[in-house]
């Protein structure tokens, strides 16, 4: 007997509903994590500049403050990518505390360059501490987040290769793998490399001027420890323990707290740190589009100009060196006179005093400076009003490029120029001590015209000095070296911020001249037959100046240009 077969119904299997990932997909991870790369590049940048930035002007010398910056970040950016291997393991707490630690000492970093400058008087350690553990924290940037990527890929990655088998289709899953990490590491590199940019460009174009170099570093450090720890609190938050999680929110808010207290406290810290650079006495304090501007001094007492610091006039006895620096050179024709720097005005009064002149022309970069001397009363009775003698007319320029359009018109002849610069130590000066610089005053001079060069310190920096007069006689003029004594102690009177004096020491206590003509003879070391009554120059001193300079001559130094700048201390 057959007995009927009967097909039961296939049994429905229940499938488990499948796990979802602990970790979020590639896409929603790719693009914040590009993002804060952006933004910590950025941010990275910032500290990097204003390192630098207020080097040079703490310091001086931006050459040598820009060489040390960044070739010990980019060191210890080294360094920093070999220590972030023993953070992989923990990838996601320890970009978050790396973040914060970066946000935390770049944003702080300019305050606390600036008081070690103040109240010790030294800021060059400083300078390198930082330099090198903001460096090692930007380094570990970058292996710490390609960590958390891979991780994240991972388990995607291991199902494609199980799902390809062996074989052929194998080699094709792992290809694809490579070039899936390939792919990842040009993301992230271009993505640093394009908020490096728009870093380096914010930094001279927004915070500078419009926050200012302390105020900017806090804000810029608060943006970095919001983009670092929202990634990892946010995007990266399933790889976090209960307690990591807790200790990255910690931190965060303590860093945020710490840069938000010092953002408010920032002004009162400037101006005690002002107070401890330049004394009680400061009267007007301004930042003009180029520097920082401090006029100090009692109300019946003269004043005293500092430009970035650096003391440019001492009401004391600025009448030295500006008689020194002028009179010298009036002698002979005058009638049209250039000035360039000179800014104070106090050249200006000087050649003001000569019946003959008819136009003086000053070129100065910084408009700030001369509204500062224009307005401010003592200043303005220190320079006699020049510049609202109707002789006067101010051109605000690079004096290196008006100049090059100058020696091209045919009516730019001077009789007298006069060089009223910093000391060409300074490295923003440097190219208006060169041989070229040079050449173009030798085309606006007339053929007799004579051309004063202030060349810094004879005793403290001869080398310096006498490299300007190799330079001037490489340019083709012949030179007449003398100086003047008197300097007013307390703070550098070469381009070295920190070579400020204290107790009984003294700075520098002589100013540095050349007087030159075009030619092979030199010029006469004489005061103009109607010369005014002059407090510190006589016609019997101008020898004795001239005696005492030529006693520092030593082996004849090479001339220095453009593009080999000789001047270095």
């Amino acid at each position: 007997m057959i007995e009927p077969t009967v097909t039961m119904p296939p049994k429905r299997v229940r499938r488990p509903p499948p796990r979802r990932s602990a970790r979020p997909p590639r896409e929603a991870v790719r693009f914040p994590v590009l993002a804060v790369v952006f933004v910590c590049a950025a941010c990275g940048l910032v500290y990097e500049l204003e390192l630098v930035a207020l080097a040079s002007y703490l310091i001086g010398d931006s050459v040598t403050q820009a060489s040390v910056v960044l070739s010990v970040m980019v060191f210890a950016m080294g360094v920093g990518s070999l220590l972030a291997k023993r953070l992989r393991c923990r990838a996601a707490v320890g970009f978050g505390l790396v973040e914060a630690g970066l946000a935390l000492i770049g944003g702080c970093s300019a305050m606390v360059l600036y008081a070690s400058f103040a109240w010790l008087g030294e800021s060059r350690y400083v300078l390198v501490a930082f330099s090198l553990a903001i460096g090692v924290l930007i380094g570990a940037e970058i292996p710490l987040l390609m960590s958390l990527i891979q991780r994240g890929q991972a388990a995607r990655d291991e199902r494609a290769a199980r799902s390809a088998g062996s074989g052929r289709a194998g080699r094709q899953a792992s290809l694809g793998e490579r070039d899936d990490a390939a792919g990842t590491v040009a993301d992230l590199f271009a993505a640093d490399y394009v908020g490096a940019l728009v870093g380096g460009l914010a930094f001279p174009f927004l915070l500078l001027p419009w926050l200012g170099q302390l105020t900017g570093a806090l804000v810029t450090g608060a943006v970095n420890a919001v983009a670092g720890g929202g990634l990892v609190l946010w995007v990266f938050r399933r790889d976090l323990g209960n307690r990591s999680r807790a200790l990255l929110l910690a931190v965060n808010l303590c860093v945020l707290t710490v840069l938000a207290t010092a953002t408010v406290l920032v002004d009162d810290f400037e101006q005690a740190a002002r107070r401890v650079v330049y004394g009680d006495r400061v009267r007007v304090a301004v930042h003009t589009e180029l520097q920082e501007v401090v006029v100090t001094g009692g109300a019946a007492e003269p004043p005293d100009l500092f430009l970035d610091g650096r003391l440019r006039v001492a009401g004391r006895d600025e009448y030295r060196y500006h008689e020194a620096l002028v009179h010298p050179a009036l002698y002979g024709a005058h009638a049209r006179v250039l000035i360039v720097g000179g800014g104070d005005g106090m050249a200006a009064r000087e050649v003001l005093r000569y019946a003959g002149v008819r136009s003086v022309t000053v070129v100065e970069l910084d408009p700030g400076v001369v509204r500062l001397a224009r307005t401010d009363p003592a200043l303005a009775a220190l320079n006699a009003q020049a510049f609202r003698d109707p002789r006067v007319r101010v051109v605000y320029a690079d004096a290196f490029r008006w100049l090059r359009g100058a020696a091209d018109r045919v009516q730019e002849r001077y009789d007298v120029v006069i060089s009223d610069l910093p000391d060409p130590g300074i490295t923003p000066s440097t190219k208006l001590y060169s041989e070229e610089f040079y050449g173009l005053v030798a085309r606006v001079l007339t053929a007799s015209g004579r051309f004063a060069v202030h060349a810094g310190s004879v005793t403290d920096r001869p080398r310096t000095y006498w490299t300007v007069d190799a330079t001037l006689r490489a340019a083709g003029f012949a030179t007449r070296p003398y100086s003047a004594s008197g300097r007013t102690p307390g703070f550098a009177a070469g381009p070295d911020r920190a070579d400020r004096t204290s107790g009984t020491e003294r700075g520098p206590g002589d100013w540095g001249f050349l007087l030159a003509v075009r030619g092979e003879r030199p010029p006469a070391l004489r005061l103009a037959p109607d010369a005014p009554r002059l407090r510190s120059l006589q016609a019997g001193t101008l020898e004795n100046a001239a005696r005492r300079a030529e006693r520092t001559r030593g082996a004849e130094p090479p001339p220095s240009t453009l593009v080999h700048p000789r001047y270095g201390g």
